[in-house]
């Protein structure tokens, strides 16, 4: 009977163990997808400093555990970022999955994500189909749904008057979001419309061609990175800055700037979060990241510090038990911590509901150029997609 006793008592204890396993993770373990090669790693090297700035602001820790974060380069390619998010998942066994700047490498490596129950913070991309109908209790956003940043750039362009306008931008998802983003909410008449090679089209002389000869009231212009920075040289070099007045969302920021110098001057542009925001999370950031890199952080950067902290509520709330997956997103669709944009509530479909900004280029007291904030466009702007997202909570 003794023996008995203990073989039961022996396989209680067994039985219980996976159980208990996943609870007793020593580490919170993140990989981080992002570019680190070819002219645009320039973007993943600012959200990959920014994430480090924000472990280091929480001790490198969250809820007791320490953190542990896999950097992986997608190369700009949708098959690649799929494959490094399978490894990150299959392999490495992560908690979290966070980064992705490109919209197509994100639709890419959905699905892997959420199969496998593993949260997927987007620190950037945001296309419509993730907001809308492939919405999902594991997929959160820090940053926005493509269309609402050109949305609220139509709006500024109607209190301009402006009644004709040609748009251009690079032919993948993102682009032909931001594109149908501003169709949505302008209300003059689109005149032109071109979508080019991605990524590896940088001469716009015959977009611009087709520009000079519509003639125009206005341009709007998405291009990030390294093309952004061409197509205002060529923008310059073609006649038409100070003929055609430009308005763009993404194409300038603080990572092109030096680069773009004196012609991102008067180019208008629409964002969430500008450097300048008065609260004490954002000040906090921008001075230590200064203080640190000796530059302006971009809003690549400002979003992916604002993923450490959702994650660090989450964990914190459940005091490290990384096995509460329903624990972990109640207490993430919260949006109850310091983000450096302000406030902000989260939609049904786990995209923010946050105000955007107007904003320009302007000298800074040492005579750098910076981003300043000029109005409030649109507050608690929510994505149109929203409805379509069958989650309800």
């Amino acid at each position: 009977m003794r023996k008995l006793l203990l073989a039961t008592a022996a396989l209680i204890v067994l039985a219980a163990m996976p159980a208990l396993a996943p609870a007793q993770e020593k580490s919170v373990k993140i990989g981080f997808i992002s570019t680190f090669s070819g002219p645009t790693a320039v973007i993943g090297n600012d959200m990959r400093n920014a994430f480090e700035l924000a472990l280091d602001h929480i001790g490198r820790k969250m809820g007791g555990l320490p953190v542990e974060v896999i950097y992986e380069n997608d190369e700009i390619r949708p098959d690649v970022g799929r494959q490094k998010t399978e490894k990150l998942i299959q392999s490495d066994r992560v908690n979290f999955v966070v980064g992705y700047i490109w919209s197509n490498v994100l639709l890419a490596s959905l699905k892997p994500v959420v199969d496998s129950q593993t949260f997927l913070i987007s620190a950037n991309a945001g296309p419509h189909q993730i907001a809308g109908k492939l919405c999902s209790p594991f997929f959160f956003s820090t940053s926005w749904q493509n269309d609402q940043t050109p949305q609220a750039m139509g709006l500024y362009m109607n209190q301009k008057g402006v009644k004709t306008l040609y748009l251009i931008g690079p032919n993948y998802a993102a682009g032909k979001d931001m594109l149908g983003g501003v169709a949505s909410t302008y209300k003059g008449k689109i005149v032109g419309e071109d979508l080019t090679r991605w990524p590896d089209q940088l001469d716009f002389s015959t977009e611009l061609t087709k520009v000079r000869n519509t003639n125009p009231e206005a341009v709007f212009v998405f291009y990030p990175g390294a093309a952004g920075v061409q197509f205002l040289n060529q923008y310059a070099q073609s006649g038409l800055r100070g003929k055609i007045p430009l308005y763009t969302a993404f194409t300038i920021d603080s990572l092109s700037l030096p680069l773009q110098k004196e012609l991102a001057l008067g180019v208008p542009g629409a964002q969430q979060w500008v450097n300048d925001l008065p609260n004490d999370a954002n000040k906090k950031f921008v001075a230590d990241f200064r203080a640190r890199h000796k530059t302006y952080p971009s809003f690549y950067g400002a979003q992916s510090y604002d993923a450490v902290n959702l994650i660090n509520s989450a964990v914190t709330a459940v005091n490290g038990n990384l096995a509460d997956k329903d624990g972990l997103r109640n207490a993430m669709r919260k949006a109850d911590y310091a983000s450096v944009r302000g406030p902000y509530k989260y939609g049904n479909n786990h995209f923010p509901i946050q105000n955007f900004y107007l904003q320009d280029v302007v000298k800074d007291p040492e005579g750098n150029l910076t981003l300043k904030t000029v109005s409030t466009i649109v507050e608690n702007s929510q994505d149109r997609y929203a409805k379509a997202c069958p989650m309800k909570w």
